[in-house]
């Protein structure tokens, strides 16, 4: 069975005064329909850019370099832009982090649903409406109608996020790039919306990459997970596999990271140093200057190999499977 979308090496780089910034470099990963896909790392690792290049909104002077976005088959960076303005919205739809870069604030929703509803299906503006009524009603938002007719200033953070999810829903894509969408929610509306988007996925076939830095709000959401560092995927397996053991020192500290189950009053843990700058990127491995595992052997460039089970690895000296030790 071929899969939905098939990244193969992707490349976009941004080309700047002081040199070019290799945002996303040698990308690769497969996504089949129903298939949730975390995409990890913490700020300027690429995930964004990964999810933006698969949409090609890619603004200069940043480009896609290299490489293939293959969906359903056709090859999206050899169809052109008349291509992805069918695709996009229809096919293949966006939740942004902030909602109000998908919302009008001087439109009514209504409008906006209707308008994003007609603009690829010719359709009567009573059927528009009943479409999105029902995506409303499928977000957990009650009294569509009366929502309909508000404004996005009249709803809350987390009703706004809805009302985004459900314009991303309106077409019932084959694909949803989420970025980060409910990194600005608390805890209890996060899990709401975690809990209607996994469901929608099972229900209606969707494929879904969830971007975000939160290897907690992945756990229970995504099968599989596609940690980045440096523009690159550093490691990649099904989820409760990479979260129970991971591979990776970079993962490995990901995890130690998060707060949950710490003796109130002691320290986090924190992985050392900060992400380089992609104009200036150490030579061979990437997270070298941060890993308490590296040595001499690290300053040859890693390549990503399996490491177990339907899982990769891109490391030297990954932890073993059994023990957590690393390998010899």
């Amino acid at each position: 069975m071929t899969a939905l979308l098939d990244v193969k090496n992707l490349q976009t780089h941004f080309f700047t005064r002081d040199g070019v910034a290799k945002a996303v470099d040698g990308v690769s990963f497969s996504l089949d329909r129903g298939q949730i896909l975390g995409l990890v790392g913490e700020s300027g690792s690429g995930k964004s850019v990964t999810g933006f290049s698969i949409l090609g909104l890619i603004d200069p002077p940043g480009r896609v370099a290299g490489g293939q976005i293959l969906f359903d088959g056709d090859d999206l960076l050899a169809g052109g832009e008349a291509i992805m303005r069918n695709l996009r919205g229809k096919r293949i739809a966006m939740i942004f982090q902030d909602p109000m870069m998908t919302l009008n604030p001087v439109l009514r929703v209504d409008t906006q649903m209707v308008e994003t509803v007609r603009a690829h299906d010719n359709v009567s503006k009573a059927e528009a409406l009943r479409r999105s009524r029902e995506a409303l009603v499928q977000v957990g938002i009650s009294s569509p109608d009366e929502r309909l007719q508000s404004y996005p200033h009249q709803f809350s953070g987390g009703m706004r996020q809805r009302v985004a999810i459900a314009i991303a829903l309106l077409h019932k894509p084959d694909l949803i790039i989420a970025d980060e969408p409910t990194t600005a929610l608390d805890v209890t509306i996060q899990a709401q919306i975690l809990s209607e988007v996994q469901n929608i996925c099972a229900q209606s076939g969707t494929a879904l990459i969830w971007i975000t830095h939160d290897l907690a709000v992945v756990s229970g959401l995504a099968d599989r997970l596609a940690v980045m560092y440096a523009g690159r995927i550093i490691e990649e397996g099904p989820t409760s596999d990479v979260i129970s053991n991971p591979r990776h020192p970079y993962t490995r500290g990901l995890i130690d990271s998060v707060p949950q189950g710490k003796r109130h009053g002691a320290m986090l843990t924190q992985i050392k140093g900060m992400t380089p700058s992609l104009l200036k990127l150490p030579q061979g491995c990437k997270f070298a200057p941060r890993c308490p595992r590296a040595d001499r052997v690290c300053e040859v460039e890693p390549t990503l190999d399996p490491a177990g089970p339907d899982r990769s690895v891109r490391c030297h000296h990954p932890h073993s499977e059994a023990n957590g030790k690393a390998t010899s």
